[in-house]
């Protein structure tokens, strides 16, 4: 069982930064998630466990840096110009590989909420 814990999140203006951490109990290919209120919930960004590969996207590739210090087990992942449709509950993810996560999360953190006003 991994255990996912986020921290981050909150309230920001249109065009501001905010970044999101998750830190895992183990050394997994990890990534968000996101939902936003009466939307399916969907991929965001993932990071492989040894942090050469990643994937986005399309809407916030250019936008967002999803990267990872494996010393700490721990993902980030930066969000730069933020725009109101990026408001929802982010959920952190990991899975053996990037591929998994993106299709079939495996394991959950406890979600944290990004607000970004007009």
């Amino acid at each position: 069982q991994v255990q996912l814990v986020e921290s981050g999140g909150g309230l920001v203006q249109a065009g501001g930064s905010l970044r999101l951490s998750c830190a895992a109990s183990i050394r997994t290919a990890m990534g968000w998630f996101r939902q936003a209120p009466g939307k399916e919930r969907e991929f965001v960004a993932a990071i492989s466990s040894g942090g050469s590969t990643t994937r986005y996207t399309d809407s916030v590739q250019g936008r967002f840096t999803i990267s990872r210090d494996n010393a700490k087990n721990t993902a980030y992942l930066q969000m730069n110009s933020l725009k109101p449709e990026d408001t929802a509950v982010y959920y952190c993810a990991a899975a053996q590989s990037t591929a998994v996560l993106r299709t079939t999360p495996e394991y959950w953190g406890q979600g944290t909420q990004v607000t970004v006003s007009s």
